[in-house]
């Protein structure tokens, strides 16, 4: 775990997917992951954003799933507004540790969905969205697919080595884990502000 207030950390969640016939790993809120290996990245989406990011040529890429804390304005300096950037800039240094180059990098994201009652007042899922595309027009990182906003939670399944995606708009919901997931991730925010800064890895 970082010194910084509320940090971005490696997923543990592994698994064995049998839909899939391999390994897997689950991407909670807060996490993220990053790997060179043939597995397949999980995470399911209310309000939250993932971002999808891989090396093209290399075929390294990894998944975050972060929010932004509940803040009333939308610049991407914002208090608010480092959340998402630290999730962002986590992702990303990780990858290029791992011998991504940034200039062959290209990027899928998801999420955003208006799911959240609670939240719903201060449009977290639009903000979640309008700041990923910001960060990735911003860093001249190239968006490949998105799938964003809507009302539905989302589950995705993302395979680095190759960049392919599926996506299952979530229309019934079996129980409530994502919203208690995203609320509670949200109170974290709140009570966690985050201090210190992280400088983009080149």
């Amino acid at each position: 775990m970082n010194e910084i207030g509320f940090a971005e950390h490696l997923a543990g969640n592994r698994y064995f997917d049998r839909q899939f016939e391999v390994e897997a790993v689950k991407v909670l809120p807060g996490e993220y992951f990053v790997t060179s290996a043939d597995i397949v990245l999980v995470t399911v989406l209310g309000s939250c954003v993932s971002a999808c990011v891989r090396d093209r040529e290399k075929g390294v890429g990894g998944m975050n799933h972060f929010m932004l804390a509940d803040g009333g304005d939308n610049e991407i300096v914002s208090a608010s507004a480092r959340y998402g950037t630290y999730a962002m800039e986590i992702l990303i240094n990780h990858l290029l540790k791992m011998g991504a180059r940034k200039s062959a990098l290209e990027a899928k994201v998801f999420g955003g969905g208006r799911v959240l009652a609670s939240l719903t007042s201060s449009q977290v899922g639009e903000r979640n969205c309008s700041f990923v595309l910001d960060f990735l027009a911003t860093e001249g990182i190239p968006v490949a697919a998105q799938d964003l906003l809507d009302v539905y939670p989302r589950k995705v399944y993302y395979f680095p080595t190759s960049g392919r995606v599926l996506v299952k708009k979530l229309v019934r919901m079996h129980n409530d884990t994502v919203m208690k997931r995203e609320k509670e991730y949200a109170a974290r925010l709140i009570e966690a502000p985050v201090t210190g800064d992280i400088e983009l890895f080149t």
